[in-house]
């Protein structure tokens, strides 16, 4: 049949190159509308093959290919081929779809993962079965039974946007025939043998042939190896058959010879390689075996466990049997010559050939034994007594791996209906394990687990296992749920939600009756008493949770034993061959430090357990954990070298030690998964149980490298020799041996070094290159086990024996001061004494205690806010100071820290769930207010605990005269209460949002001065009138005259009309406070002070109507106000005897207002809270005031550092900056005043920002410090309408995916609590992220502007609003148009530092308002003013500024860099400048707002820019530039091959006749018709050669003219296609326009017609070469 497409397709379909090439259009738009079909029904065993040739990463899902009966000449098509019914298979991703239905989870190649380039192909075969093709793979039967009249299906789904038919025709004869000979064994094994190498533990099946396929695939492996490296391998037949196994055991045997040594003794039983010892060998290298056998032996005992493949396999091979931990006597033992089964097995069905028989289920019960020989279709049929996962299960689940996993579809969509069940109920004592294989970071809550009474097949699943109301007992979070209500709240010490990919979770029904939980291998204890008998297990994947898998452990270690232990014994030696296997050194080196080899599921252990290493560093960043073989002793260090990183991960190596044996530990991925006994200097923090302990430790290990290598000297043998040179001591020279003879290799700093050490104390230490970091931890307890984790970067360590160069250990003195690392404990003032101060061991019940005592922190910090009181150890001693440095926080909770002293003993504390709660002998500092016995003493002292921040210190010291004082950062706040006894504890309360903190070095004695101080209590400060942010409006009573710009208020006249009012609404928790001034005995009555709903400018302007004469009478808006001690709303009664009267005020008193954040009304006098005057208090609210009778003046004292000043007289949306000519003291005239209302605030960002933030340079500098995400910070000011507010692009991270976004929020950022990214703003937000718009983080628009994640550094990105609502976006100055309409005001611009984006700046504070032009903020890069002919744009200057050039990170600039550098072309053709090398992708010519078409030369004429391509700017020669003669010429195209670039580019001008036999076309002169006559001296018949071009790359790009070439990208190892060609300059009458001589009836170009979008020229010298243009596909 004919390989081409259907006319008929999809409606977002085009079709082109006859019909052979599929296209998806809008692919950045739409993801469906994809279906092709194939021409003509497909005929049997012939292969319908597809080649992927574009796509894109904006949708998940990709290319989806089947069958159908259905005729495409009558089809009606869906939006998918899912949607495809009345006889279709569909394979979707690894599932077989029939008529929309799943009828296979498993199978065959993930289409997902297929990339560009990679060939996918339909077959029926003649048996009627559907078989899938994958690069020319046949991945077996998919369906059967299907009809014979099929048409191919294939979907251009999601990220596939372009297919092209490559063939139809039926598959070779020599992979028919492998196909056939090998049969249901490869179709079964061979597609098993590629399962996830993450899974701990397989089923149980009978497979024939399994072993074979790694074996083969090993040495095939092994020989592509000697090819690669020009060795000359030798020829391996394959009519041998493979050893009979591997051992299991490799211990030597004195009367036996080793399995392994007689290897190469074949055997002509079956097909098969022949393995031997020797070839392997001298076939590949050390490093090639470690690479090889990871995968394959790992593959062989996966295989050996599921079906017996070692034994089992092959031709006549006997079954094996056996627990898989049995030795291997006794397995070969149980082997049979004959076809039988293995009667001794404990589970399994034997196979024809001999079948292998599996190995114990790990279900703890006995099974029937095997029985005879059963057909192929016994093959991978999975036993049934195996716990598993149910086949019915929630909604959204997805269930794959033998129904062993199970996953939630859409995790980023839906956070329910992810309910499973175990297939069979629970046996006594029978453990139920999960491991959590994949989380998400969007929801909250994570996976619930339990058991329920429920039968699966009769259950009607509900969307969360908590709705169930019978029968169903479930852990959620840290407490135990039955029937869906709470039984008990604190279960155990871990919370569910906490847990982290990797991390296992159990449950296990005891017989009697108790139901216990555990938690990466821990017994939680008792959870449920009395569980029936009969319950199922239940997982449900909520919220974060979104797959897990079942695990049995049951032989986990002893594979991984066996696996490292084969790996290390077929490694050859250096310098000797090994003659002996052993698992454990020699006698001589038993005392060595060595790695175990228990590691983790990617590593490898080799050289004689003395290096380990990640085979396949570029593949994974995990599972790299490995131990020390013994014990450390005390003072011995543990030190080893990095010798191999890669760059392609973030992280890097992590060292430490455990009390876990690593001969019983399931290794988890990471080890700061760990949750108990171990100790991990990570980065440059130090980590206990997976929590921080110290934040800044030491050098960090990020940062280390492997050093550069060089070839020293040479010597015809092994030699060593160390170097006569003097280095400093960081620089000494190391000298290492290569694995090769006659070379010996000095590395200059040849690889960075790590150790960790525990003194006899317990202190741990850390070394980073020989230099100690410290103590990092204290009371670690004796017997530990190093490790090391490769994570990351690092990817390979060796343990170092010499310790030649290792500094010794600072010694402890109380001499004088040491250093010592962050959180040591020390003696500031050189006593003793001070080094004892820590936490006491009794504490709250959500406390822990680490670091030697000297760090507390509180567990389950977000689902448990209080219960962590912790206590000193002793009491504090007089003048003796107590210091803590908050460590961490969470923006979970309100309230913050609480801190104080108690005369209460800790060990006759009952602790309670708060600190405040005690009311006897304890006085703490709990926000502002000072509080003893649990009662308020006195509010608003100098210190707001809820405001401290990370890093932030408090101290807290009892004096010699009882005085309690506080420190903030060292500062004394001054005394807080006085008579204390003489015996107090500290107290530490973390509570709310405060999770961590550690005693600080800064404990002990302080100056005697301090200690007998007696400093005042600190007042709230009094500002001076110029410097206050709060004003009095402008509106007031008739009587009131202002005074000061609005900072003070005078009653002139009478004792009436004196109401005044704030002239902005004040904020939550916002104190507008005022002092009097003055006092007027004469009269009776006092100041009223409250707050208004009513708004000062809805006030009529003349003041002598619409204001009541006093605020009691004021009715027109609600009103709270304070009159002498009663509490009014609207002038009626609410409370009497509220506080101290108002009337007896005098001067120098001080009466403040605030309406706090839970709706209430607090009066302040003097300072101190009054308490709640008013609830249900609305929250636009203004403070007002009445200078009635006695009071005349007042003036403002308070002021908010975050406030915008205003306007008082002459109020308007700008902002007024007046302030700074007021603190000058000169008076600020009426003209000034305008001028700074009309002038836009400067802009400098928020001190509220995320959590990662760090501010500078006056906060007009914003970075990210850690992580990825916590990145959003705010402007202090609003954004004014027609300012533009810009920012530049400082720093980008590549190790990051994503980048920044930014938008505006529609409400004040103050008490903003700031989310992990922007995208969770929900509230009045408006997002640009990517080329999208977003609203409350619902997407309201697509393909707007350039996508921010493509913005190189040095971009300035802006934001302005229009004067009609609009926001606009500005990208190195100029405008993308509107994004949003109808932007509330006041708008504060924000910005998320996320992924890739790092730092920004803020570059201008005063720009030009929309409509006008500046000059700064205007792009030059295409247009220049001089150039413009009949008022007509001309681009002259291509290159747009270094700032906005792309070429720094644009990926796919750099692809054609790389592609250009494998040309050769000698640089002298090319430009110096890189900056005039453009790339002209989709990314970066919207970056730089470049218009698709201009003009050029005299007379003007039109040329496009070449979208899709890049160029490089060739050397122009200098009596060109230095004229104007090239501004006068046209710019074309001519498409070229890559073989014809030197000559062309060697005479640096298109030669006829010799540029591209593709464009250039010897032709006869032609008449007078054609345009291209002879000229006159030619005689008749002469050939005149003439060069093509063309005003658009559109045409000269087409393959005719520059054929594709294909290339391996050298960084990526992926294959491209490239097309080169040139941009020129054509002289003005050197060529003639003409049509196009390729056929095309569509037009090529929109803005040129076919008639004259081929340009002829025939004139040497009449083009200029000007760049060379590269596409790469």
């Amino acid at each position: 049949m004919a390989a081409e497409l259907h006319p008929r397709s999809g409606k977002l379909i085009g079709l082109s190159n006859s019909n052979r090439t599929a296209r998806r259009n809008q692919p950045v738009q739409e993801f469906n509308h994809g279906l092709v079909l194939s021409k003509e029904p497909l005929r049997d065993r012939d292969v319908f093959t597809v080649r992927i040739d574009k796509k894109v990463n904006s949708w998940s899902g990709s290319v989806e290919i089947g069958v159908t009966a259905l005729d495409p000449a009558a089809l009606d098509f869906p939006s998918s081929a899912t949607g495809l019914k009345g006889g279709s298979w569909i394979v979707s991703g690894c599932s077989v779809l029939r008529d929309g239905r799943s009828v296979l989870e498993e199978y065959g190649r993930d289409l997902d993962q297929l990339a560009e380039g990679d060939r996918v192909g339909i077959q029926r075969s003649a048996r009627g079965e559907l078989h899938l093709w994958v690069n020319g793979q046949d991945c077996g039967a998919a369906a059967s039974g299907l009809p014979p009249r099929l048409w191919a299906v294939v979907d251009l789904y999601g990220k596939c946007t372009q297919v092209t038919v490559v063939g139809c025709e039926p598959p070779p004869a020599a992979t028919e025939k492998e196909t056939i000979e090998v049969g249901d064994e490869e179709e079964d094994g061979g597609e098993e043998d590629e399962e996830d190498e993450e899974e701990e533990e397989e089923d149980v099946v009978v497979c024939g042939g399994r072993g074979d396929g790694g074996v083969t695939a090993l040495l095939n492996v092994a020989a592509m190896n000697g090819m690669m490296n020009g060795d000359e391998v030798p020829e391996l037949s394959c009519s041998h058959s493979r050893p009979d196994k591997f051992p299991n055991h490799l211990e030597p045997d004195a009367g036996k010879r080793s399995r392994l040594a007689s290897v190469d003794a074949p055997r002509a039983t079956g097909p098969g390689l022949l393995i031997s010892s020797p070839l392997l060998s001298s076939v590949l290298t050390e490093h090639q075996l470690f690479d090889v056998f990871n995968n394959a032996i790992v593959s062989f005992y996966r295989s050996e466990d599921e079906g017996g493949g070692g034994d089992g396999g092959g031709g006549g091979g006997g079954g094996g049997g056996g627990n898989p931990g049995s030795d291997s006597s006794s397995r070969n033992d149980r082997g049979s010559s004959s076809g039988g089964g293995a009667p001794n097995s404990d589970s399994g069905t034997g196979t024809t050939g001999g079948g292998g028989v599996g190995g114990d289920s790990g279900s703890g019960s006995n099974s029937p034994a095997g029985n005879g020989g059963v057909g192929p279709a016994a093959a991978g049929v999975t036993t049934n007594d195996a716990l598993l996962f149910h086949e019915k299960c929630g909604t959204l689940i997805k269930l794959s791996n033998n129904n062993k996993t199970a996953e939630r579809r859409r995790p980023l969509d839906e956070f329910n209906n992810g309910v499973v069940m175990t297939n069979r109920p629970l046996r006594h004592n029978e453990m139920f394990e999960i491991r959590i294989d994949k989380l998400v970071d969007k929801w909250s809550g994570s996976i619930e687990i339990g058991v329920t009474t429920h039968n699966p097949n009769n259950l009607d699943y509900p969307a969360t296992m908590t709705n169930l109301r019978s029968g169903t007992i479930m852990m959620s979070g840290c407490g135990i749920l039955t029937n869906g209500k709470g039984t008990r709240r604190e279960y155990c010490e871990f919370s569910l939600d906490e847990l982290q990919e990797g991390d296992h979770i159990g449950l296990m029904r005891k017989a009697s009756g108790a139901l216990h939980f555990y938690i990466n291998g821990i017994d939680q204890g008792v959870a449920a008493a009395q569980t029936p008998a009969v319950v199922y297990g239940v997982v449900d994947l909520y919220g974060m949770a979104v797959k897990v898998t079942i695990v049995h452990n049951h032989n986990h270690s002893e594979r991984l034993r066996r696996n490292n232990a084969i790996m290390r014994a077929l490694s050859p030696d250096v310098g000797r061959p090994r003659t002996a296997l052993s698992l454990t050194p020699d006698s001589e080196g038993s005392d060595r430090l060595l790695f175990h080899s228990n590691c983790g599921q990617k590593a490898a252990i080799i050289s004689e357990g003395r290096t380990a290493l990640r085979p396949h560093a570029t593949d994974d960043f995990n599972h790299g954990v490995v131990l020390s073989g013994r014990p450390l002793r005390s003072n011995e260090v543990f030190q080893v070298r990095i010798d191999k990183m890669v760059d392609k991960w973030a992280g890097s190596i992590e060292i430490g030690v455990t009390t876990h044996n690593p001969a019983y530990l399931q290794l988890p991925s990471t080890m700061t998964n760990l949750r108990s006994g171990t100790w991990m200097m990570t980065g440059n923090g130090v980590m206990h149980n997976g929590t921080t302990i110290l934040d800044e430790y030491g050098h960090n290990l990020d940062r280390l490298k492997v050093g550069d290598v060089c070839v020293f000297l040479l010597f015809s043998s092994w030699t060593f020799c160390r170097p006569s040179v003097d280095l400093p001591p960081d620089r000494f020279l190391k000298m290492y041996l290569f694995p090769q003879p006659n070379a010996v290799l000095f590395g200059p700093q040849a690889g960075d070094t790590v150790g960790v050490v525990r003194k006899e104390d317990g202190s741990l230490h850390f070394f980073v290159n020989g230099v100690a970091q410290g103590p990092a931890a204290w009371n670690v307890p004796p017997s530990v086990y190093a490790v090391v984790d490769l994570y990351g970067q690092a990817a390979q360590a060796t343990i170092m024996d010499d310790m030649v160069d290792l500094l010794p250990l600072p010694e402890d003195s109380s001499d004088g001061p040491t250093a010592t690392s962050p959180g040591s404990p020390c003696s500031v003032g050189g006593a003793g004494t001070a080094n004892d101060l820590r936490f006491h061991h009794l504490h709250g019940t959500n406390a822990v205690i680490t670091n030697g005592g000297r760090t507390a922190l509180r567990q389950n910090c977000r689902s448990e806010f209080n219960d962590a009181i912790v206590i000193s150890n002793r009491c504090l001693r007089d003048g003796e100071l107590f210091e803590i440095v908050i460590q961490k926080m969470v923006d979970r909770w309100s309230g913050s820290i609480e801190a104080g002293v108690t005369a209460i003993r800790p060990d006759e504390l009952e602790f309670p769930n708060t600190m405040t709660d005690i009311d006897y002998d304890t006085w703490m500092l709990s926000g502002t207010a000072i509080m003893q016995d649990g009662n308020t003493m006195r509010n608003n002292y100098g210190c707001d605990l809820d405001s401290l921040t990370t890093g932030s210190r408090i101290g807290m010291m009892r004096s010699a005269t009882g005085d309690l004082h506080y420190y903030i950062n060292g500062v004394d706040q001054g005394v807080a209460c006085t008579g204390l006894p003489p015996e107090v504890y500290a107290v530490i309360d973390l509570y709310g949002q405060c999770v961590q903190v550690s005693i600080t070095s800064s404990s002990g004695p302080l100056d005697n001065s301090l200690c007998t101080s007696n400093i005042t209590e600190k007042s709230f400060p009094i500002h001076s009138p110029a410097g206050v942010a709060h004003r009095l409006h402008s509106k007031h009573g008739k009587n009131v005259v202002l005074l000061g710009d609005g900072c003070q208020g005078v009653r002139v006249g009478g004792y009436a009309h004196g109401i005044v009012f704030s002239a902005k609404e004040l904020k939550a928790d916002e104190l507008f406070e005022v002092r009097i001034d003055e006092v007027d005995e004469q009269w009776c009555g006092s100041l009223h002070i409250g707050l208004t709903t009513l708004a000062p400018l809805e006030l009529p302007s003349c003041p002598l109507s619409g204001l009541s004469p006093s605020l009691t009478q004021l009715r027109a808006k609600v009103t709270w106000l304070l009159c002498g001690s009663e509490v009014r709303r609207n002038g009626v009664l609410q409370r009497q005897n509220y506080s101290c009267s108002l009337d007896r005020l005098t001067v120098g008193n001080r009466v403040g207002v605030k309406r706090c954040s839970d709706d209430t009304m607090h009066i302040f006098i003097d300072g101190e809270d009054m308490g709640p005057a008013a609830n249900a208090v609305a929250k636009n609210v203004y403070a007002v005031l009445d200078l009635y009778g006695r009071i005349t003046a007042v003036s403002i004292v308070s002021s908010s550092a975050t406030e915008d000043a205003e306007s008082v007289k002459a109020p308007s949306l700008s902002l007024d900056s007046c302030s700074e000519g007021e603190e000058d003291g000169s008076p600020v005239r009426e003209v000034e005043t305008e001028a700074c209302v009309s002038a836009p605030a400067a802009m400098a960002f928020l001190e509220n920002h995320g959590k990662n933030i760090q501010l500078s340079s006056q906060n007009l500098t914003a970075a990210r410090v850690c992580s990825y995400n916590q990145g959003l910070l705010v402007t202090a000011h609003p954004l004014a309408r027609q300012q533009l507010f810009q920012f530049q692009i400082d720093r980008l991270n590549p190790s990051w995916t994503s980048s920044l976004s930014l938008g505006v929020i529609g409400h004040s950022p103050d008490r903003l609590n700031f989310p992990s990214t922007a995208c969770c703003l929900k509230r009045s937000a408006w997002l640009l992220q990517r080329d999208s718009v977003f609203h409350n983080s619902l997407k309201i628009c697509e393909n707007y502007g350039p996508n921010l994640d493509t913005c190189p550094e040095g971009t300035v990105l802006g934001l302005l609003v229009d004067a009609n609502s609009c926001l606009h976006l500005y990208v190195n100055g100029m405008d993308q148009g509107v994004a949003v309409q109808d932007v509330p005001s006041p708008c504060y611009p924000f910005i998320d530092l996320y992924g890739q984006c790092e730092q920004v700046t803020i570059v201008t504070n005063n720009v030009a308002a929309a409509g006008g032009e500046s000059g700064e903020a205007r792009c030059q890069g295409d247009m220049e003013k001089a150039d413009m002919v009949d008022g007509i744009k001309e681009s002259v200057c291509w290159t747009p500024p270094p700032e906005v050039n792309p070429n720094k990170t644009c990926e796919y600039q750099a692809l054609c860099s790389r592609f250009k550098d494998l040309l050769t072309l000698p640089d002298g053709y090319f430009n110096e400048d890189a900056q005039h090398n453009l790339c002209y992708c989709e990314s970066c010519h919207k970056l730089r707002g470049d218009e698709a078409y201009y003009k050029r030369g005299e007379p003007p004429r039109d040329y496009a820019l070449p979208f899709g391509w890049c160029r490089f700017a060739l050397r122009i020669k200098p009596h060109c530039e230095a004229s104007n003669a090239l501004k006068k010429w046209h710019i074309a195209y001519h498409g070229t091959s890559v073989g014809a670039l030197r000559r062309t580019l060697d005479h640096s001008q298109l030669l006829p006749g010799t540029s591209s036999v593709f464009s250039v076309s010897p032709a006869k002169a032609e008449g007078p018709n054609g345009y291209s006559e002879p000229e006159e001296n030619s005689g008749p018949g002469r050939e005149v050669p003439r060069v093509r071009l063309s005003p658009t790359m559109r045409y000269s790009g087409m393959e005719i003219f520059a054929p594709k070439v294909q290339f391996r990208d050298p960084r990526s190892r992926h294959s491209h296609q490239a097309q080169v060609g040139f941009q020129v300059c054509v002289r003005p009458g050197s060529y003639k326009a003409g049509p196009q001589t390729l056929g095309h009836g569509e037009p090529l170009d929109p803005r040129f017609s076919n008639s004259e979008i081929e340009w002829i020229t025939k004139e040497q010298g009449g083009t200029l070469l000007y760049g060379l243009l590269i596409r790469v596909e």
